[in-house]
């Protein structure tokens, strides 16, 4: 079942005297941060970041309203700013991150189960997913055309068609 709240952001500390803060980038950019409403923490409470600036890696500083004094921000290092989905609209063959983790990863053409979709690296400028084994090894895919035949959320399921050689080796790791 889908999410209905999804992490964008994870506070992190407090950065200066007026209430600004650090926070780790759970979503794609510093400026999704600003354009919605987003929920903090598990209760889920509105707010609204007035500023997010890019920092190095995956962090950004950030201001919300309401939080003047580095004690109120504080109080908020460790909570989690949540993008509600309803809020946001994805291109056609776009997906969240979130509805991906979990998925199983077949064979398109043999109907194989290599495992399920643990984590998707997104360091370059290809995707890469890393699927799970049932046996608890790691394969690598990028998400390329050749390779990523299909991504069916609803349906809960990945099809892809590796290149000749891309396992190779996997059982011995």
């Amino acid at each position: 079942m889908k999410k209905r709240y999804l992490e964008a952001a994870r506070i992190t500390k407090t950065v200066g005297l007026r209430g600004e803060m650090r926070a780790q980038l759970l979503c794609d950019s510093c400026e999704i941060l600003t354009d919605f409403e987003l929920a903090l923490g598990k209760e889920h409470t509105p707010v609204k970041v007035t500023s997010a600036f890019p920092l190095k890696n995956d962090m950004c500083k950030i201001r919300i309203e309401g939080v003047e004094t580095a004690e109120q921000a504080q109080k908020l290092v460790g909570k989690i700013l949540y993008l509600d989905r309803e809020d946001a609209e994805l291109p056609e063959d776009t997906w969240f991150i979130a509805d991906i983790i979990g998925l199983p990863v077949y064979d398109a053409e043999s109907g194989k189960l290599y495992g399920k979709v643990a984590e998707i690296l997104q360091n370059g400028p290809t995707d890469v997913y890393i699927i799970k084994t049932e046996e608890g090894k790691e394969l690598l895919f990028p998400a390329i055309p050749e390779v990523l035949k299909s991504i069916d959320v609803d349906g809960e399921r990945i099809e892809i068609v590796p290149l000749k050689g891309l396992f190779d080796g996997a059982e011995e790791v």
